[in-house]
């Protein structure tokens, strides 16, 4: 009877710590093998880490759950618990954060890097989305890289894009840019773009080398042009409905687990987009990189103060913060 008693003691125990094991959805819209996928990876382990295994992240890759807008939509409403999400489509929500795609705001990969792991650009974008949209909370930030342009012809100097039309991400900052280097700019959620190219309904997409390699968008426009012309940022996101219902300690595990997302995840995106340049040249993707891309910031640098301006305090002073770091 002793035995059955401490036996079904131990059960009890172990179905208690089952219990106390939460599991909490992490969304994105891009697929494994991507500075996504990176992120959510460091973002799960060490929430494990730290909670000693009651806090487990399942990963939504792949727009699973949406695209990115709807996404945003979930986090909101308290469906989906964390997601990554680029700054351009959370523009969506805060206007603002269409500051973080200002054209050649960043000067360079390692400004990338050391602007997005910067505590004062953190708290200024975390303020920004704090008091322009409720439901969610800014814990981290992460890269897809830079951006560059693909389609069926090489781009050497902007001339070349001249009436072209680019599928780009709805921002008040790609309206305003694109057509000031003479194209014409097209909307439409990330997962049609491969049919748009393929059918003509756009000449070109922008986007960095990884998400161009996995998504196999070079299947349809095979011809990359090194213009980096826009930092690929994104944002990492708890929901609001998540966040009143943690303890003091789990925020802690949570804020903790983000910080290694800013910190890590950008260099390690940026590896990934040598590699995947390296890929891309024995597929036989003509890779162009003698772009002028000084032809192109003549143009974008007057925009940068005026549309940070435009879009309100919070981007001017992101803005400032970024253009700052050396």
């Amino acid at each position: 009877m002793g035995a059955w008693v401490f036996a079904a003691a131990i059960a009890s125990a172990a179905t208690a710590s089952a219990q106390d094991v939460k599991h909490y959805r992490f969304a994105y819209d891009q697929p494994r093998n991507t500075g996504y996928s990176i992120a959510g990876d460091l973002f799960a382990d060490k929430l494990k880490e730290l909670s000693k295994g009651s806090i487990i992240i399942d990963q939504y890759p792949g727009a699973q759950l949406g695209q990115e807008p709807q996404i945003l939509q979930l986090v909101k409403a308290g469906d989906v618990d964390f997601a990554i999400v680029s700054s351009a489509n959370t523009a969506t929500i805060s206007p603002q954060a269409g500051v973080m795609s200002l054209h050649f705001l960043f000067r360079n990969e390692a400004h990338v890097i050391k602007g997005l792991a910067d505590p004062q650009v953190f708290e200024a974008i975390k303020t920004m989305i704090d008091e322009t949209t409720q439901g969610l909370h800014v814990i981290g930030t992460g890269s897809q890289g830079v951006r560059h342009i693909y389609s069926k012809k090489e781009i050497h100097k902007v001339d070349d894009i001249k009436g072209m039309k680019i599928r780009v991400q709805a921002t008040a900052t790609e309206d305003t840019m694109f057509p000031a280097y003479g194209a014409q700019t097209v909307h439409m959620p990330f997962g049609s773009v491969y049919t748009s190219l393929q059918t003509g309904v756009v000449d070109a997409a922008e986007n960095s080398i990884n998400v161009y390699l996995v998504n196999k968008h070079y299947e349809v426009a095979p011809v990359l042009s090194i213009t980096e012309h826009e930092a690929n940022n994104a944002l990492v996101f708890i929901s609001d409905k998540l966040w009143q219902s943690l303890s003091a300690e789990q925020r802690q595990w949570v804020l903790a687990a983000a910080a290694e997302i800013s910190a890590k995840e950008p260099a390690k995106a940026f590896e990934l987009e040598r590699t995947a340049a390296a890929k891309l040249k024995s597929l036989g993707v003509k890779i162009v990189e003698d772009v002028d891309k000084r032809s192109f910031t003549t143009i974008a640098d007057p925009y940068l103060d005026k549309l940070a301006k435009e879009l309100g305090p919070h981007a001017e002073k992101i803005k400032n913060l970024i253009r700052a770091i050396n």
